[in-house]
């Protein structure tokens, strides 16, 4: 493997952050493929343009920049100091690639485009507040410059780069404006303009920060190191060193290093984090495990079926990169609009201040003011904020109401959306087993039989034991004092009670007790096809009670998907790693008829795109590390905030944070609403500007009414947006068919 250690000349004969799997060694002018992870990639158009910049390079054929996962792919036969060299001198890092070196980087939580734009703000109110105060023009002029340094210094770097590859995009209109205003000494707008552009661009890095950091979270679930034997003997190895045969031991309580099959030793393991199983799953010799699921009670022995770069986990993270990279940010209407707007007006600007004096003679000074005011007119203040204000006002209204959204482009997508998928393991349902029934013999009572139940499971740690006692302790039942507590791994347990010993477990214990179960055999099988887990209570000699626990569904979560239609969704999907049979019953008690039951993730993300070919939009609501590439790869990726994981947390764009689906309809409704707003602000922004122009082109303005048209529009586009902040119709209440009709 080549490492990188120092971006300097002399250290370049070993690159840091490549990727040792898919560099191929290169002879002569054979081309090679090499991956570099990049820092400080917070813009996606930056991305595109660095990428643009690379392979226009001699040597290099190809460049990718996969933004979402800030991954850089090269095919090249150039020297890598030379890429190296271009990502430096663009302002990014070369990082390790931590898919397979797993080296941890300290990164700052807040980013510095965020700082920078903290700092703008801070001095664009103390400028306003000297202002108002009656301050020297010097002071306040000072600080309206420091507010325009601050804020505009990713601005003029991004249009820098933008000329470099022969480019005009709004960042070099926005320089060029905000030049013109600091010559017409307008610093408080040309600061005001720069401001409100950096909070949009911040929120979109800051964005983008989080999510990366997810994918380092699911690498950590995995073990770096596995205890092996091989030869007799046994020791300890990075599980990069392992093949496939070899043997590990998995002590209780440690997660599983590697994918593989048990040959030796009975556990239950909780494999939720990759299946979505809401209870844990027994496992046997024979038994199938995988790396980054927790063993909880006895030791495994697992023969290795897959390398550290092949396990189901290690598929994960590259599902969720490969669709960070197919879920791009959207263009905005506004982005494609300057990618004309901002040439044809530089352009005309040139025109008006030199092509009347030099072809009719002119006076030079009349027409180079007539191009100035068109400069001001130009400046895309309203324009720029008619989207990031809106979205601002949109999302503080939906944070007060428990909704954590993670950007516009999230906001806007959601507008979009007609299919909504979930997941079933606590997002519909609670996602912690509840005793649902308890069925007993003649001859004993529900009450008597929970006691027992509870003597026994009181010493046990099984999730199906802890929603006994729990149910006991919500009934007002004490047990009863129990002796000789066995652990039966993969089974159940067995004490003694009042003196006899009593067996509490999976029908499976009973039948290898050899104990008739034949009366209870209609409600076993009943209760079974509920999709209910069933715990058998008995003696050697009989069967006492049945005791059904099953995860419940979410209070209210009918209501929810029944406003959920009202608001224009055309098809709701459960999807869920746990049996068709679990599945069935939740989905049915839902009013969700589309159940797709036992998926692992890949076969989740499969559904999500078949569901986006259908629909066209989709929306995937989930919460385990299961979901991450579903989330990912759904245009609208919602995650259960108290409840999720971190990862879920991470890679998705909306967040409900109380855990409450309710909220779903409301932030449908708001973001709906607030893709209205900004098409009003856009279409009136760009009605104004083109007024105003054709005004200066016939002389017909001044340079005091440029200022108060393009002064007077943004305030009126701010104030239009404020309304997002509140109001009848963004408050968190029930399903509205009126406004679901209207959107």
């Amino acid at each position: 493997m080549i490492e990188l250690r120092t971006p300097a000349l002399e250290e370049a004969k070993q690159p840091r952050g490549v990727n040792e799997r898919t560099e191929k060694p290169a002879f002569g002018n054979e081309t090679r493929e090499t991956v570099l992870r990049l820092s400080g990639l917070d813009c996606a158009d930056c991305a595109a343009k660095l990428a643009r910049r690379i392979q226009g390079t001699k040597g290099i054929t190809k460049a990718e920049v996969n933004f979402g996962a800030s991954r850089l792919t090269v095919d090249h036969s150039a020297p890598l100091e030379t890429i190296v060299r271009i990502v430096e001198q663009a302002g990014y890092r070369v990082e390790p690639d931590r898919n397979h070196d797993r080296v941890s980087i300290s990164e700052p939580r807040l980013n510095p485009r965020v700082m920078l734009t903290i700092l703008s703000g801070i001095a664009l109110g103390l400028g306003f507040a000297a202002t108002v105060a009656g301050t020297t023009d010097s002071v306040t002029a000072s600080l309206f410059a420091l507010a325009i340094l601050a804020g505009g210094y990713m601005i003029v770097r991004g249009a820098w780069q933008s000329l470099r590859v022969f480019t005009l995009d709004m960042n070099v209109l926005m320089t060029v404006a905000v030049i013109g205003a600091i010559l017409l000494g307008e610093w408080a707008e040309g600061a005001t303009v720069v401001f409100l552009f950096a909070v949009g661009n911040a929120l979109q890095a800051h964005t983008i920060g989080r999510t990366r950091r997810s994918i380092r979270n699911l690498m950590d679930m995995s073990p770096k190191e596995a205890v092996v034997k091989r030869a007799g003997q046994t020791f300890t190895l990075p599980v990069e060193q392992l093949v496939v045969g070899d043997i590990i031991l998995v002590r209780p309580g440690d997660r599983i290093p590697m994918d593989g099959v048990v040959v030796a030793g009975r556990s239950s393991v909780n494999q939720a984090p990759i299946t979505g199983e809401s209870l844990p799953v027994a496992k046997y010799p024979g038994g199938t495990v995988y790396a980054g699921t927790l063993n909880e009670r006895g030791s495994l022995e697992v023969r290795v079926t897959k390398l550290a770069a092949d396990t189901t986990l290690a598929r994960i993270i590259h599902m969720v990169e490969e669709a960070q990279a197919q879920k791009a940010p959207a263009q905005h209407f506004v982005d494609v609009f300057a990618r004309y707007y901002t040439p044809v007006v530089i352009l005309a600007a040139l025109g008006i201040a030199a092509l009347p004096p030099l072809l009719l003679g002119l006076e030079f000074a009349e027409w180079f003011y007539r191009a100035l005011i068109l400069l001001v007119i130009a400046c895309p203040c309203a324009l720029v904020i008619s989207t990031p204000v809106a979205i601002v006002s949109a999302i503080g209204n939906a944070a007060r109401n428990g909704v954590l959204i993670k950007g516009g482009a999230q906001l806007e997508a959601l507008a979009k959306v007609r299919a909504v998928a979930l997941d079933k393991t606590g997002t519909v349902t609670i996602g912690r087993p509840a005793v649902t029934d308890v069925i007993t013999a003649t001859n004993i009572t529900g009450a008597e039989a929970v006691r027992l139940a509870v003597s026994v499971e009181a010493l046990s740690e099984h999730p199906l034991g802890e929603s006994i006692v729990r149910y006991a302790v919500e009934s007002g039942i004490a047990p009863l004092e129990c002796t000789e507590f066995e652990s039966l791994i993969g089974e159940g347990a067995q004490a003694s009670v009042c003196g006899q010993t009593h067996y509490i477990g999976s029908p499976r214990l009973f039948r290898r007790l050899g104990v008739d179960q034949t009366p209870f055999s209609t409600d076993l099988g009943r209760l079974q096809g509920e999709g209910k887990t069933v715990v058998v209570l008995g003696t050697r000699n009989r069967v006492l009670a049945l005791i059904a626990i099953a995860d419940q569904t979410r209070a209210g979560s009918s209501s929810v998907m029944k406003a959920l239609r009202q608001e224009g969704i055309r098809e709701l999907v459960l999807l869920t790693g746990d049996n068709q049979a679990t599945a069935r019953t939740v989905g049915s008690a839902l009013g969700i008829g589309n159940v797709k039951a036992e998926l692992l993730p890949g076969q989740k993300l499969d559904a999500i795109k078949r569901l986006r070919q259908e629909y066209g939009s989709v929306a995937m609501v989930g919460e385990g590390v299961n979901d991450a590439p579903a989330l990912a790869a759904a245009d609208v990726g919602i995650a259960m905030g108290a409840a999720g994981t971190d990862t879920a947390l991470e890679t998705a764009d909306i967040a409900l944070m109380n855990d409450d689906l309710a909220k779903l309809p409301y932030t449908l409704r708001l973001s709906r609403r607030t893709l209205r707003i900004i098409k009003e602000n856009i279409i009136f922004a760009i009605t104004v500007k083109a007024v105003f122009i054709l005004l200066t082109v016939l002389g017909l303005s001044t340079l005091w009414m440029a200022v108060f048209a393009d002064t007077g529009a943004a305030l009126i586009v701010i104030a239009n947006s404020m309304r997002l902040l509140g109001g009848q119709h963004t408050k968190a209440r029930g399903p509205s068919p009126g406004l679901a009709r209207a959107a």
